[in-house]
């Protein structure tokens, strides 16, 4: 290929991605509906004037209706401003799980592969030990122990996914490991820890990344599914699994007090997983 073929090539390859960009509307829809969750969890007081907390006297169950778009709920509070301050406990709630996970799991991950041996046999015994114990489960037992909170669901939710970071950062590591590149780093004087940094972290840190954003839309899910169960969030602070519980009771009279925040789930759950989709693709 000579130099100008190879220039118009180059050039080339921006507006295709913008093209291919441009037909994926279900992309730019997640991202939209993650970016405003994430700002309705920041600044909370510019989606509503209405308080989470406080009720308003003879506006118990309203339907939606103008001056409350989604209605109210059984103590008068605006539906829609507790699924907006909700964000914030469930959005970090989630980071605070996959971070967590991502942290811990990789750490043992990487030194169950780069140590290999007895050391990795007994790192990933445990971690198929976690790995059999169903993560609902797993989180539930933790919760026993921790106590009930935000912070401890989102703690349990994270130990829970330390095994699937570990199992999937080992198996890089050992992939990398035995490449040949590594190989001749090692033979041209590299020490293992020289290796280990310059190029088998950099390479097996690439999928675990993308598979931490994977984990965020299933954090979102696990954590609503807690306080669903009355393990998460304590009322009356609004969390989204909270608000569904909440309104199971009244979904007879009041069929909006279940419906709005579970849709909000479902909807900020399928957004992070299709931009996740997209981070995992765009970095293999």
């Amino acid at each position: 290929m000579s130099l100008v073929d190879y220039s118009t090539a180059r050039r080339a390859q921006p507006a295709a991605g913008s093209k291919a960009l441009r037909l994926q509307p279900g992309l730019w829809l997640a991202w939209l509906v993650l970016l405003l969750a994430v700002g309705a969890a920041i600044f909370p007081e510019l989606y509503t004037h209405y308080s989470a907390t406080d009720g308003l006297a003879g506006a118990q169950r309203l339907a939606p209706q103008a001056a409350h778009w989604l209605g109210t709920d059984q103590l008068g509070r605006d539906l829609w401003a507790r699924m907006v301050y909700g964000a914030s406990a469930s959005l970090s709630a989630a980071l605070i799980a996959v971070a967590m996970g991502l942290t811990a799991g990789t750490a043992l991950g990487v030194l169950a592969g780069a140590a290999g041996g007895k050391t990795e046999a007994l790192l990933m015994r445990a971690v198929d030990v976690l790995l059999s114990i169903p993560s609902l489960l797993l989180s539930l037992s933790l919760l026993i122990l921790l106590g009930f909170g935000t912070l401890h669901a989102a703690l349990a939710v994270g130990v829970a996914s330390v095994a699937s970071f570990a199992r999937l950062a080992r198996g890089e590591v050992v992939r990398i490991r035995h490449s040949d590149y590594v190989e001749a780093a090692f033979g041209s004087g590299g020490t293992f820890f020289a290796v280990l940094r310059r190029h088998i972290l950099p390479n097996a840190l690439t999928p675990v990344i993308a598979f931490a954003a994977l984990q965020f839309g299933q954090a979102i899910l696990a954590l609503s599914t807690l306080s669903f169960l009355g393990y998460g969030t304590p009322p009356p602070a609004p969390e989204w699994g909270l608000l569904i519980a909440e309104g199971r009771n009244y979904l007879s009279t009041a069929w909006w007090l279940t419906t709005f925040p579970g849709l909000l789930v479902i909807a900020v759950v399928l957004a992070a997983n299709r931009i996740s989709m997209q981070i995992a693709g765009g970095r293999r």
